[in-house]
């Protein structure tokens, strides 16, 4: 930040790096070798962590060296929930074990939004994984058509972070449109709302892509609400919005 040339007053105290809260979560969807280094040149200080979306890994060429070129920066790179899913799915969590060794990773995601698991064995999957990694847990689902009630989320999230969790996410995809969103995209924010007096916010990331999300979060959370999901080219207008210098946030913390 520029905050040695701008002598501005009056402007919300920002956690900085290495943080716990006031996370920005940026997911790649598959940038290329050049993009990522354009992008860190530009927001490697306000970003704290990229996820390589859903099962794109699996199709990036020069993968590690994209791992390596975001933990260069100080930014912790982790897979995408589907792509641990996958593996599940095939009966193949020592191969995603080992996949995450080979890789040089210090971060997992453990989810079920696509796929049907008990959430015993969920659970597990975060104990084993969160022994030698961090692990961020997704609750919630990618089918539109699937309501969680507000208390299977709170008891979701209570007991994976119990089991060994780093962070709980808020499932909403990168569109912006499912989980802790209604198909609008509007916030569910009565579900929010119960979720919070329940699970610390420190504790959660709620994924929001779209510009209204990421305000609403601001709004009612303040400057150091963690968000995901955010686009590589969105992550300085998200700091803008953190901070009062755009225009839907302007008045918030004068």
């Amino acid at each position: 930040m520029n905050s040695e040339l701008f002598n501005l007053s009056h402007l919300p105290e920002r956690s900085q790096k290495p943080r716990n809260g006031g996370l920005t979560m940026v997911m790649d969807k598959g940038l290329s070798m050049r993009e990522a280094e354009d992008f860190l040149s530009m927001s490697s200080d306000i970003t704290d962590i990229v996820k390589l979306g859903f099962g794109t890994s699996f199709v990036t060429p020069n993968l590690q060296d994209k791992i390596k070129l975001y933990q260069s920066a100080g930014i912790p790179v982790y897979f995408g929930g589907t792509l641990f899913e996958a593996f599940i799915a095939r009966n193949q969590f020592d191969d995603y074990r080992k996949l995450l060794d080979k890789c040089g990773l210090t971060h997992a995601e453990v989810s079920d939004g696509s796929l049907d698991m008990n959430h015993d064995d969920k659970c597990a999957y975060i104990n084993q994984l969160s022994q030698s990694f961090t692990v961020l847990s997704e609750v919630g689902s990618k089918d539109a058509e699937k309501i969680i009630p507000p208390y299977e989320w709170i008891e979701q999230m209570e007991t994976e972070l119990e089991a060994g969790a780093w962070k709980v996410i808020g499932e909403a995809r990168e569109s912006g449109t499912v989980g802790i969103f209604r198909n609008s995209g509007e916030v569910r924010s009565g579900l929010v709302a119960e979720i919070i007096r329940k699970i610390p916010l420190e504790h959660i990331i709620w994924e929001a892509p779209i510009k209204s999300q990421q305000v609403w979060f601001i709004e009612l959370y303040g400057a150091n609400v963690n968000l995901g999901n955010i686009a590589p080219h969105e992550a300085i207008p998200l700091e803008t919005l953190r901070l009062g210098l755009r225009g839907d946030t302007f008045n918030l913390f004068l």
